[in-house]
């Protein structure tokens, strides 16, 4: 578990930027002292290239190949450095999905993303949830490839009595022997121990690939057991790789989102975050217990995290001192460097240019990527977009319910589940928040291609079908309701949605009509938890225009992670499965396109948002959507100026 690395950086130049600044720590480092930086991406998601494969078109703000170009010049200001991935780099985009379903990885096949980190010259990295979205056999064979070991410590095929014991899937941890020069001149060897976490979600999130081959521990009780192993196997200072949001300041068994906790462990020096897909230290983690955003720290001790796909550049640095044969930290920072900025005009300026020799590396798999996403399957008579799809019934969701519905349909015929009414739940991925102003789904009337079908739905997931009860289906809207914030009777102008809700999580139901009373409290937390039990937010329930009993029995067609237990919906637990299916909801939409030839998508608006007299809602999304609101049905909808960070602001009458 120990690797030699020296990369030695620049120390006052860079061929491509002139005279670097060195960091006060390398400036000011004394004998005995050394600065070492430590560089993080998080969250590639096979994003090299600055390209918009759904969009068919270059993005500026995206892309290993920009973050890659800052690389050189950020050693530069360090005389130490090294360089971290924090997971999900394998799948994410149409590059992924072209490499698992296309062309397929073989025994000594590279995979484009390895490839390009191979030529950025990374370090270590460790695993996300979402390299387990393609199977085992497809991630190792990638790994296979890789000039940097990787790391997972609670991710084990074979349990043993305590986490030390687990044979794991990859190594727990590796320690790097980083040679470092001190502020006199002298070079000295650190070890530096990384050690990587994954979300034991996976075990929902995955099932289908995982259960039976790997089990997942949680990550707390998992470091508390190795990072004690790591100082006695040598290492000077320890870097937690937390593939986990900044969440709770409490631990508890299998937390998702678990770096505010681990930081607390003593013997972990330094946190690299991700998973939430933001940026620390940034304001947007302000009041969050243990965290001080203005000093970049988490219980006192330097964290970053480095955006997504590619957007930023985390960044800690150590000032390192020498105390006999031991090292300790005396003094840190962290930052984010990003790629691009957002001008007051909404424009996007590129800050860097692209790595040539990063954009070289995965030519031709962006290339045939390209190929693969601009194939057409069939056409659309009315345009798919997202603007306003967290708002009224919308017909890019109503496009993947139809087509999950037509698809279970036929699966469901000669078996015992044949007969019962069969609904669809499908949610907008692509609809702004985390992603910005432009991240919508907006496929226009004509030709629809594989990239049109990826905007649809992001994710590699397959179909299943769950069977509910009539109280179960009326308890999974409450969950979904949870997007909306508690609305006043008679006052104007309140904020609709709550940020903390994800859009993935807002699951409409097609087949049942229902309207949501935002008076009501919302029954569940944005996580799922039970906090309001008589909240009723979902009134006038209907089938066929009948109400539901509660016992009333239904089918109700989703996908993998929905069914397994994701978003913690009531019905879908991973208990009520009769059917899983070999196909990706992708395919399956493909499909129903095709055999369609040309598909009339129109939103039914089967769901409402019940009266209140005298109050309005405002919501934010892609400045775009201006030229579809009058055509939203079932709500009126009016432009109200300009929302934050490049949004557009739209008003409802309710």
């Amino acid at each position: 578990m120990t690797a030699k690395f020296s990369r030695r950086g620049f120390l006052a130049t860079s061929a491509s930027a002139g005279f670097i600044a060195l960091h006060p720590f390398s400036a000011r480092a004394a004998a005995g002292q050394a600065h070492l930086r430590i560089m993080e991406t998080t969250d590639l998601h096979v994003h090299v290239f600055p390209y918009d494969y759904y969009g068919d078109r270059p993005n500026d703000t995206v892309g290993l190949a920009r973050t890659a170009s800052i690389v050189n010049e950020i050693r530069a200001e360090a005389t130490n450095s090294l360089l971290i991935d924090n997971g999900d780099f394998l799948q994410g985009n149409p590059m992924g999905d072209y490499i698992a379903y296309e062309r397929g990885m073989k025994e000594g096949d590279m995979h484009p993303i390895i490839q390009a980190m191979n030529a950025v010259g990374f370090d270590a990295s460790t695993l996300g949830n979402h390299e387990f979205n393609y199977g085992l056999d497809f991630l190792m064979k990638s790994l296979a490839g890789a000039e940097f070991p990787v790391v997972s410590a609670n991710v084990a095929l074979e349990k043993g009595a305590d986490p030390t014991k687990d044979k794991t899937l990859v190594p727990p941890y590796v320690i790097v022997e980083k040679e470092v020069t001190t502020g006199n001149g002298e070079t000295h060897t650190i070890k530096v121990g990384l050690i990587g976490f994954v979300p034991p979600q996976i075990m929902n999130w995955d099932r289908r690939h995982l259960e039976g081959n790997v089990q997942a521990r949680d990550i707390i009780e998992t470091a508390k057991a190795f990072v004690p192993q790591m100082k006695e196997a040598g290492a000077d200072i320890i870097v937690a790789l937390s593939h986990s949001g900044i969440g709770e300041a409490e631990a508890f068994d299998g937390m998702e989102n678990a770096s505010v906790p681990l930081a607390a462990i003593d013997g972990i020096d330094a946190i690299l975050t991700g998973h939430h897909h933001r940026v620390f230290p940034s304001k947007a983690y302000d009041g969050v217990a243990g965290v001080d955003t203005a000093k970049g720290t988490i219980h006192g001790k330097p964290a970053a995290m480095g955006g997504f796909w590619g957007s930023h550049l985390g960044l800690i640095d150590l000032m390192l001192e020498r105390d006999g044969n031991e090292w300790r930290v005396v003094g840190h920072t962290a930052e984010a460097r990003p790629i691009s900025k957002r001008n007051e005009d909404r424009s996007i300026t590129a800050l860097v240019e692209s790595d040539n020799a990063v954009l070289a590396s995965v030519q031709k798999e962006h290339d045939e990527t390209l190929a693969y996403v601009r194939r057409a399957v069939g056409k659309t008579d009315a345009p798919l977009h997202s603007y306003f799809a967290l708002v009224a019934d919308d017909p890019s969701v109503q496009i993947v319910s139809i087509a999950q519905l037509w698809y279970v349909s036929q699966m469901l015929k000669g078996t015992e589940q044949e007969g019962l009414p069969i609904l669809s739940a499908a949610a907008p991925f692509k609809a702004g928040g985390r992603g910005g102003p432009e991240y919508y789904t907006d496929v226009p009337a004509g030709d629809v291609a594989i990239k049109n079908v990826s905007d649809l739905y992001l994710y590699p997931n397959t179909v299943r079908a769950v069977r509910v009860t009539g109280a179960d289906v009326k308890g999974w809207l409450e969950r979904s309701a949870g997007i909306f914030n508690q609305i006043e009777p008679g006052k104007p102008d309140q904020v609709l949605l709550n940020p903390e809700f994800p859009s993935y999580n807002f699951d409409v139901i097609d087949g049942v009509e229902y309207q949501i009373d935002l008076s009501q409290p919302s029954r569940f937390s944005p996580k799922g938890d039970l906090v309001n039990p008589e909240a009723s937010r979902i009134v006038n329930l209907t089938f066929q225009g009948q109400p539901i009993a509660d016992d009333q029995e239904f089918i109700i067609a989703t996908n993998n992670y929905r069914a397994s237990g994701g978003g913690k919906f009531p019905g879908a637990m991973g208990d009520t499965v009769v059917f899983e299916a070999p196909d990706t909801n992708r395919d399956v939409i493909v499909r129903y396109i095709v055999e369609q030839g040309t598909i009339s998508p129109s939103a039914d608006a089967n769901w409402t948002f019940a009266p209140l007299d005298g109050a309005s809602v405002l919501f934010d999304t892609g400045p775009k959507a201006a030229a579809y609101a009058d055509q939203v049905n079932g709500v009126s909808i009016e432009p109200a100026g300009d929302g934050p960070d490049g949004f557009a602001r739209f008003r409802i009458k309710l």
